[in-house]
C-alpha cells in the first residue's frame, strides 16, 4: 500500500510502499477514507517535537472504513464507518485506572510513535475506533479526531461553566472548534484572537467576537470588551511565548489559562500581578480522552459542532503536495485546516 512517511527529522516527507498491516485478534483494519493534516505534524517534520523510531507514516487525524475485524473484535464489522482515537493504550496502567490515558505507560500515538493514517489503511485496537455517524462526512470526522477533540479536552480542564467568557488564542484547526464548542458547554460569550483577517472572518462566522492581534493589542481589547473584567477561560493554541503570557493577562479574577499549543520555549508570569493576585491559574493540556469522543461525536451530529467551513482545502496521497502543506504551517499561513484524501 501507499504510505507518507517521515524518515528524518528536518527532512522532507517521502512517498514509500509498505504491506497492509497485519490484523491482531483485538484489531481493526481502517480503509482510510480521510486525514487531516496539523501542524503538530509539522512539528514532527522539524523535529520541533521528537517523534519515532523512524521511518514512521504520519498522520493521527483519520476516519474511514472497517476493512478488516479481528476474531475477538464484537462492536466493529466490514463496512462500519469510523473514526479514530489516536492515542493507543493499555488500559491497565496506572494512568489508564485514572481515566487519563494520554499518560499511559507504554501508550502511543499513531503519526508519532506507531504508523498513523497517511496511507492507504491502518490499523488499530477496537477500543481506538468509534462509528462515524451518518451525519458527518469523513472529512469532518477525520479533522474532529484532534483539532476537535484537543480543544474540548483543553475546556474540560479550564471548567467551563455556562454564562462564563472564553477567549480563544489562534484561530486555526483547533481554534475554530473551540470557538464552537466553547457555546455549546454554554459560554456567553467567546472571543478570538489571530492576525490573520481570513481567520477573524471565519470565527466571527462562527459566532465569536474577532480581536485582529495585528491592529490592537488583545490583551487590552479582550479587557475593553469585558468592562475590565477579562475572561473566564482563555485557551491557547498557538504555541507562541507571547501568546501564551496574553492568555494570562487576559484572564478574569479566578480565571484558567489552558495551555494546549505545542512549543519548545519558555514564557513569563508576572508572579504576583498576574497569578497570584487574582487567584488565576494556567492549565496545561495534553492530548485528550477516548471517554470524551461520544459527546464530541454527539455535538458535530447535532450541527453544534460543525467543520466544513474549516476544511479549506484538500489534497492527494501525494507526498509533494503534503510537504508544500507543512511548509505553510511552518509559516503560520492562511489555511486552516487541509485533509488528505487518498
Amino acid at each position: 500500500m501507499h504510505a507518507i512517511r517521515l524518515f528524518e527529522p528536518g527532512q522532507p516527507v517521502k512517498m514509500q510502499e509498505i504491506n497492509v498491516p497485519q490484523v491482531g485478534g483485538k484489531d481493526v483494519l481502517v480503509r482510510v477514507k480521510a486525514a487531516g493534516i496539523c501542524h503538530s505534524d509539522a512539528h514532527y517534520r522539524s523535529g520541533m517535537t521528537k517523534a519515532g523510531p523512524f521511518p514512521v507514516t504520519l498522520g493521527h487525524e483519520v476516519a474511514g472504513v472497517v476493512e478488516q475485524a479481528g476474531p475477538e473484535v464484537s462492536t466493529l464489522k466490514r463496512g462500519d464507518r469510523v473514526c479514530i482515537h489516536y492515542l493507543v493504550s493499555c488500559g491497565q496502567c496506572h494512568h489508564c485506572n485514572r481515566g487519563c490515558e494520554q499518560f499511559c505507560s507504554s501508550g502511543k500515538m499513531i503519526g508519532k510513535h506507531r504508523d498513523g493514517g497517511w496511507a492507504d489503511y491502518i490499523v488499530m485496537p477496537e477500543r481506538s475506533v468509534f462509528r462515524l455517524p451518518p451525519e458527518i462526512p469523513f472529512e469532518p470526522g477525520a479533522v474532529m479526531m484532534c483539532s476537535s477533540s484537543t480543544p474540548l479536552h483543553a475546556l474540560k480542564k479550564a471548567r467551563i461553566r455556562g454564562g462564563e467568557t472564553v477567549a480563544v488564542f489562534g484561530v486555526g484547526g483547533l481554534g475554530a472548534s473551540a470557538v464552537q464548542l466553547a457555546r455549546a458547554l454554554g459560554a456567553l460569550q467567546v472571543y478570538a484572537v489571530d492576525i490573520s483577517p481570513k481567520k477573524l472572518k471565519l470565527a466571527e462566522g462562527l459566532g465569536a467576537i474577532p480581536i485582529n492581534a495585528a491592529e490592537n493589542d488583545p490583551v487590552t481589547e479582550v479587557r475593553r470588551l469585558t468592562g475590565g473584567r477579562g475572561v473566564d477561560v482563555a485557551l491557547e493554541l498557538i504555541g507562541l511565548p507571547s501568546t501564551m503570557r496574553q492568555a494570562v493577562q487576559s484572564l478574569a479574577v479566578m480565571g484558567r489559562a489552558a495551555i494546549a499549543g505545542l512549543s519548545d520555549r519558555t514564557f513569563e508570569i508576572a508572579s504576583y500581578r498576574e497569578l497570584l493576585s487574582s487567584e488565576a491559574e494556567v492549565i496545561g493540556v495534553a492530548d485528550h480522552l477516548a471517554q470524551e469522543m461520544p459527546l464530541l461525536l454527539e455535538f458535530a451530529r447535532q450541527g453544534k459542532l460543525n467543520l466544513t467551513s474549516v476544511i479549506t482545502r484538500t489534497v492527494s496521497l501525494d507526498a509533494d503536495l503534503i510537504n508544500g502543506v507543512l511548509d505553510e504551517l511552518d509559516r503560520y499561513g492562511d489555511q486552516v485546516r487541509t485533509v488528505i484524501v487518498p
